[in-house]
């Protein structure tokens, strides 16, 4: 027997080690055990799978904080955890159940097939469960930053009244030109919401363009480098390096986005600095990447280079402004405010709440937020509230708190002129002149006027204040000047404020009490019967007030530190005893019916500027004004109290005199006046006034008044000639008046360059034999004409010789702006409103025009062929495609042909 085993093992050798060679007696093996170990396997399996859970559940709680960091997870990782879900499990489960309620032996005959199958699957269920077991156990990294996206998109705002912006900047982002483009204006006008948007609409360039970085520049006075180039490492998916410094960091970013077409939007830039300093290259045109930055400051802009690119934010127009506000409000508040009806008065309360934003977007969140839950009954309380106390409304502190940073740049000096500016009505415009003649007063410039239009211009390039429509004004917005009553509330100061309230009677004496400033300007006050006790006030503003003629005699009496004082334009006729301003520096009573100054003026020793123009009451000065000897402006411009006699000329002691203006009723007092001695180089503005006997006037023979700048001529009747002369062309004269002057019949004015080179307004009236002024057409800087009751003038301007010169071409505009005319013309001195504005971009000069500054005319009759001449002139001698604003009207009696027509001022258009 064992011979015969022996023999058939030898036998089969030989094909067990074939069948070994190919697995299957393995395959077989394993089978078997399959089949034999079912159970056995099964609960390794079981362990398997809560240890595979295990794994998994740690495995995903890595990525889920990776995906938290904004990583994405490892594509390894992602591969595994779906093989994991792969994994079927329950079925064998199920099936295994199944198998398990037949006893042993049916498993191993009847069902020996299916127990076969199931041993195989748990077999291999185990071995995939194991292998994902240790491959997640391997795992180190489940996640990293993904490559950025081109632009990061920023959450989208909703936006009123954007458009217009939108389209100058994507206009000037289109310019080849423009690589570094400023977008600049007032905190809270929507610089940053401009950006952000634009930030988004890049979304739609993302073939132009490698990269979009949008960068918060300032959250603080200090620039914070390291953020910036953090925020740059970030969007090009670059290696953090604490270690390394500022300087090397900002070299390599320059490196890494020099290789690329790049964007880089920066938000609200408070500083000039150097762009490589912190990591980013200067933009320029052969690489096309684009830098765009917002500030609150317009020399901020050029200071970065963004002068040729450069964009004003606009504050909202009104219904831009209504949408944003109406967004703010509660469904029942909006409902209650948009509903249908003329008597509708929580709509007009609400229309003058937002009018009282001023369309700062900034305000119209913030006070919209604040009523957007009022009741019907609360809207006429909070419109009251907002116009009077407005930071006592919820969130406006906030508000002023975001705009107060414009203000903690400036200088302390900056600072105490910009809360001046509070002083002024709320809404109108601020003469620079008289805003730097006030600061002079107060101490602010320390005797340096040049400073104070210095500052007006940092305040403007801030911001703080506006660019008015005339060059010598700046105006305030309604929502700066309360941050300037609400800093001043702040420091503790007190500023009695309440110019242009309509006013009936002045604020009580003790609310005058230990305020600082006063301003009760432009009112309707009739009278100041009391003595208010203000010792501390340095500032008193009275002027504009036409009905005021009553003031008490002790008025001043506890005012010691007064410094600054205008009653100018109210109807005083004396001012109140004075002598206890022994700190007065500015004391203007121009446009008064003041009729002799105080005896004892001359014990304000401090004085230094004294203004009595227009004073059309005023008989003696008493000698005073030779007395004060610190005096700088003294202005007797077109006051009835002139000098009459050469020894009345006494000025001479008031050696500190740099601005004079006077009347003067002799021809010997002009000469006098006209000696080589500092009282004529002083001179700015003259006044000449019933010169009986003089019958002439050469400019020239004023060449001592270097500084002369206005000539106001009237009532010489026997003047017959003015002239113009070409000799000593040292005359800087701007305005020039000729009224009633019945003898007058020529006024000749010299080839250029002639004494009348610099004129930019001229008046003339009630000058019968003037027949023309041909010679207008060589004053080129002429601006403002004016003609009225010069009954026998034929002609302007003679234009034959002009005749085809220029051709037919020329188109002429003339527009109606008869809104910007309703200052008082009586003033001369004043900036004439009625100018019209015109922009430069529209002028075309092609070297012919003999008007290229001419903005307005004014006559007052139509005489002959005065008007057609004048039009047919001008038509012919101004460029092609020149465009100005003009505007004639025509006044008063016109007597053509012996036919009298009278018509009323009508504004004409001419297209």
């Amino acid at each position: 027997m064992t011979d015969a085993i022996g023999a058939a093992g030898s036998c089969l050798q030989p094909l067990c080690e074939c069948l070994d060679g190919t697995g299957m007696l393995d395959a077989a093996a394993r089978e078997v055990a399959s089949f034999l170990r079912l159970k056995s396997n099964w609960g390794d399996l079981d362990k398997a799978k809560e240890l595979l859970q295990a794994v998994e559940t740690t495995v995903r709680r890595r990525v889920t904080a990776e995906m938290d960091k904004l990583n994405v997870c490892d594509p390894q990782v992602q591969v595994w955890l779906r093989r994991v879900d792969e994994l079927q499990l329950e079925d064998i489960d199920e099936d295994y159940g199944q198998l398990m309620k037949y006893p042993c032996l049916s498993q191993c005959t009847i069902h020996a097939h299916r127990r076969t199958s199931i041993g195989r699957r748990v077999v291999e269920a185990l071995d995939d469960a194991n292998k994902l077991i240790e491959e997640g156990r391997r795992f180190k990294k489940f996640g990293f930053k993904p490559p950025p996206n081109i632009v990061d998109p920023l959450p989208q705002i909703q936006t009123f009244g954007l458009e217009t912006m939108m389209s100058q900047l994507r206009n000037l982002f289109e310019k080849g030109d423009s690589n570094i483009i400023g977008v600049w204006g007032q905190g809270g006008v929507g610089k940053t919401t401009l950006l952000h948007v634009f930030n988004n609409y890049l979304d739609n360039k993302v073939h132009d363009y490698q990269v979009v970085i949008f960068i918060e520049v300032s959250n603080s006075e200090t620039l914070n480098t390291e953020e910036i180039q953090q925020t740059i490492s970030e969007r090009l998916n670059l290696p953090w390096n604490e270690a390394e410094t500022i300087a090397k960091r900002a070299k390599f970013l320059v490196k890494a986005l020099t290789r690329k077409k790049f964007v880089v939007l920066l938000d609200d830039v408070r500083k000039k600095f150097r762009l490589e300093d912190v990591g980013i290259p200067t933009p320029d045109t052969n690489s096309q990447s684009k830098l765009i930055l917002t500030s609150r400051y317009q020399d901020i802009c050029f200071q970065m280079n963004a002068q040729r690119s450069l964009i004003e934010m606009q504050i909202l127009g009104n219904d831009a402004s209504w949408e944003l506000f109406l967004s703010k409000l509660s469904k029942e508040a909006s409902a209650a405010v948009e509903l249908l009806g003329s008597q509708n008065v929580i709509r007009d309360y609400a229309l003058a709440i937002a009018q009282s934003c001023g369309g700062l977007p900034l305000a119209l969140n913030v006070i919209g937020t604040a009523v957007a839950g009022l009741e019907e009954s609360e809207w006429k309380s909070a419109a009251d509230a907002i116009a009077t106390n407005m930071h006592n409304i919820d969130g406006v502190d906030e508000m002023f708190g975001q705009l107060k940073y414009s203000f903690d740049r400036l200088t302390p000096t900056q600072q105490q002129c910009f809360l001046y500016c509070t002083l002024f009505p709320e809404y109108g415009s601020i003469s620079k002149e008289q805003l730097v003649e006030y600061w002079l007063a107060e101490g602010f410039l320390l005797n340096d006027r040049e400073k104070g239009y210095q500052i007006i211009r940092s305040l403007v390039s801030a911001c703080l204040l506006q660019a008015s429509g005339s060059s010598s004004k700046v105006k305030m917005h309604h929502i700066i000047r309360h941050l300037g009553l609400w800093l001043v509330d702040k420091s503790g100061t007190k500023f009695l404020v309440q110019p242009g309230m309509a006013l009936d009677s002045a604020p009580s004496a003790g609310e005058w009490k230990e305020a600082t400033r006063i301003s009760i300007m432009s009112n309707n006050i009739t009278e100041l019967p009391f003595s208010p006790k203000c010792k501390t006030v340095t500032t008193l503003l009275i002027q504009n007030n036409p009905n005021l003629n009553k003031m008490s005699y002790v008025f001043f009496r506890t005012m010691s530190s007064l410094k600054v004082l205008d009653l100018s334009h109210t109807a005083i006729t004396s001012l109140p005893e004075c002598d206890t301003l022994v700190a007065l520096e500015h004391l203007n009573l121009s446009h008064t019916h003041i009729m002799r100054l105080p005896e004892r003026l001359w014990l304000l020793k401090e004085l230094r500027h004294l203004d009595l123009s227009v004073t059309i009451a005023l008989e003696d000065t008493l000698n005073n004004c030779s007395k004060l000897h610190k005096l700088r402006v003294l202005n007797l411009f077109r006051s009835h109290y002139g000098i009459r006699d050469v020894d009345d000329l006494n000025l001479d002691s008031l050696r500190e005199l740099l601005f004079l203006g006077i009347t003067i009723y002799a021809e010997d007092v002009l000469k006098k006046l006209n000696m080589p001695r500092p009282l004529a180089k002083s001179t700015h503005r003259l006044n000449l006034k019933y010169c009986g006997e003089m019958q002439s006037i050469k400019i020239s023979d004023l060449n001592h008044m270097e500084h002369l700048e206005e000539l106001y001529v009237e009532s010489c009747y026997d003047l017959n000639i003015v002239v113009a002369d070409a000799e000593l062309t040292t005359s800087h004269l701007q305005f020039l008046t000729l009224s009633v002057l019945p003898s007058l019949e020529n006024v000749l004015v010299a080839p250029m360059p002639h004494n009348f080179q610099y004129i930019r307004k001229l008046n003339i009236s009630y000058c019968p034999k003037l027949l023309n002024i041909t010679w207008v057409r060589r004053l080129q800087l002429l601006e403002r004409l004016v003609i009225s009751n010069c009954d026998e003038m034929i002609e302007i301007v003679e234009d034959e010789e002009y005749e085809g010169q220029y051709g037919v071409g020329t188109q002429m505009k003339m527009q109606d702006h008869a809104s910007d005319e309703q200052e008082d013309h009586a003033s001369d001195e004043q900036e004439d409103h009625a100018m019209i504005e015109t922009s430069r971009n529209e002028w075309n000069y092609a070297g012919y025009s003999d008007f290229p500054k001419l903005r307005l005319i004014f006559t007052e009759q139509s005489l002959h062929s005065l008007f057609f001449h004048l039009v047919l002139y001008i038509m012919k001698s101004i460029a092609y495609s020149l465009c100005i604003y003009f505007s004639v009207w025509m006044t008063t009696c016109t007597n053509t042909d012996n036919v009298n027509i009278y018509s009323k001022s009508i504004p004409m258009k001419l297209e």
